[in-house]
């Protein structure tokens, strides 16, 4: 049976010109799993992805997305296009390929914060003009449902899948930013600052991380600041609905750390009990509870079968290429 080549296009600047994106999620070459191959730039693909695409904005009305109008869908609703509208269809549809609507797939992927709450919602009324499926991590979706798993572990499949735990040597990591651009973040920043002012055993990794932390840097590669330590802070952005689950808890996972994860209710329905730690909150309650777990590495080995399960489970039933070839399957 022919493969079905699956074309990609997002708003990630990082991923835009990505030939090889996913390669490393599949054990066969050049993204191949099961009846389809992910070719992100091929020109003429059997399907397309629009994974986390910001369709354009009327010219008067872009702002950067973190900063939007509440009211900005409502203008653009009541708007009537003008030229420099029409042209910017006309340029969209281009960077689609051909592809006709009902193998079109538009998956969001960033979680339904105050601030961009309505840049999400105008994505997915743009995105039905052109998709035959849409989904997201929040009820307003077309159709909700959890994010396929991605990760960012520069590890092979094969190795992921067939490794024993890596030596464990340190008590606790936590890869994080210092983005601070909403409500959410700068919780998040609150709580790192109040975590070093503990003085629990902690290393702290990641990029413009705010100077007042004692970090140990940014990272190339997750597994560094993940595989030697028993436990990691997993801390989402938004932990405010049963959808949104993201790759801070995947690669925790696959590094064979136990997470202590911070998120909504996603993550209970997807991965088996035991599999990681709920950190209660972010306040004095969820760095007593931090300082304890990580006093001695017994939660790790009590969780280690739980871990190994989670792990085959985001590699092959959660992992997005699987997603995909079923989803090809059911229109094939």
């Amino acid at each position: 049976m022919n493969k079905k080549t699956i074309g990609m296009v997002t708003s990630y600047r990082a991923l835009e010109k990505r030939g090889d994106w996913l390669w490393q999620q599949t054990p066969r070459h050049q993204g191949i799993w099961g009846n389809i191959q992910m070719q992100a730039l091929a020109e003429k693909p059997d399907f397309l992805l629009l994974y986390q695409f910001d369709f354009p904005q009327p010219t008067q009305h872009k702002r950067k997305c973190w900063l939007l109008d509440n009211g900005l869908v409502d203008k653009i609703r009541n708007k009537q296009p003008q030229q420099s509208e029409i042209n910017s269809e006309i340029n969209i549809e281009s960077r689609f390929r051909g592809t006709a609507k009902e193998r079109m797939i538009f998956l969001l992927r960033e979680p339904p914060l105050d601030e961009i709450v309505e840049l999400n919602k105008y994505n997915y009324q743009q995105a039905e003009k052109y998709c035959g499926y849409i989904s997201g991590p929040d009820d307003f979706a077309p159709t909700p449902d959890y994010m396929p798993a991605i990760w960012y572990h520069s590890n092979s499949f094969r190795e992921l899948n067939e490794m024993p735990p890596p030596e464990k040597t340190h008590s606790c990591s936590w890869i994080t930013s210092g983005i601070n651009r909403t409500a959410n973040h700068r919780q998040r920043l609150q709580f790192m600052q109040s975590l070093q002012e503990s003085q629990v055993p902690l290393n702290y990794f990641g990029r413009d991380l705010p100077t007042w932390v004692k970090t140990s840097g940014e990272l190339g590669n997750k597994w560094h600041g993940m595989a030697p330590y028993y436990y990691n802070l997993a801390i989402e952005n938004y932990a405010d609905n049963d959808w949104y689950v993201s790759e801070k808890l995947w690669d925790s996972l696959l590094a064979w750390c136990l997470p202590i994860y911070y998120g909504g209710s996603a993550a209970d329905k997807l991965l088996p009990p035991g599999s990681f730690l709920r950190l209660p909150s972010l306040d004095e309650k969820g760095i007593a509870y931090i300082k304890e777990v990580t006093s001695t590495p017994d939660a790790w080995y009590e969780a280690k079968e739980a871990i190994a399960e989670a792990r085959q489970i985001i590699l092959h039933k959660l992992n997005l290429l699987n997603w995909l070839s079923e989803y090809v399957t059911k229109l094939t």
